[in-house]
């Protein structure tokens, strides 16, 4: 399977967000936990303090907020 480009991975990536608007529709909140689980594999525990990419968070972020999701 060929790699993502960036912009695929920042797209891919904030549409997944949308799939934790069930428990709680805090966009920065899902951007985070979906470039966490990204980053390392897995969703973070209560008191996971891993850091996460920034530029690719807020990228992420950008991106969901293009699509139309509410904050």
């Amino acid at each position: 399977m060929a790699e993502q480009t960036r912009e695929e991975l920042v797209l891919d990536l904030a549409r997944q967000s949308f799939a934790f608007d069930a428990t709680a529709s805090d966009a920065e909140r899902n951007c985070w936990l979906v470039v966490h689980r990204h980053a390392h594999g897995v969703l973070p525990s209560e008191y996971d303090i891993r850091e996460v990419p920034e530029d690719l968070y807020l990228a992420v972020l950008e991106q969901r907020r293009h699509l139309g999701a509410p904050d």
